[in-house]
């Protein structure tokens, strides 16, 4: 139905001396998705990732919270949080990508071009760490 930049924070707390450092790259994503309306959906993805420095002294340079709502029709309910957080985030992210291309180039840092998300691979991880965290919970108490 629509996609928007939520929030973007851009910093350049060295500039100009960090105009030809190659900045280190540490893409972290969080997918949530949260249901609006009867079978409407928010898909959210927030990116944090490209850094500067060393130790303590790293700041973050670009952090993104780019969102879509989607109407989802002819999926059974029980597959409409997957559809969210694998092929919602999947058709926003060429989207997010070249935001963040732009960005990144029109702040005078080296171009950058964010490689393809496995959105899939990230679900199941987040599915088997919600697994764990729920077998860990049903532990045994010591006397």
């Amino acid at each position: 139905m629509g996609q928007y930049i939520k929030d973007i924070v851009v910093r350049e707390p060295e500039c100009p001396s960090n105009l030809t450092a190659r900045p280190q790259i540490e893409l972290s994503v969080d997918l949530q998705a949260r249901q609006l309306e009867r079978r409407t959906f928010r898909s959210r993805a927030e990116a944090a990732g490209i850094r500067q420095g060393r130790g303590q002294n790293r700041h973050s340079l670009l952090e993104l919270v780019y969102a879509g709502l989607f109407h989802l029709q002819n999926i059974p309910d029980r597959f409409a949080s997957k559809s969210c957080l694998i092929e919602a985030p999947h058709i926003l992210f060429p989207f997010a990508r070249r935001i963040v291309a732009d960005i990144v180039r029109d702040g005078g840092m080296p171009p950058l071009m964010i490689e393809p998300i496995d959105f899939a691979a990230l679900y199941r991880a987040k599915a088997m760490e919600m697994q764990q965290m729920r077998a860990g919970d049903t532990g045994h108490l010591d006397a």
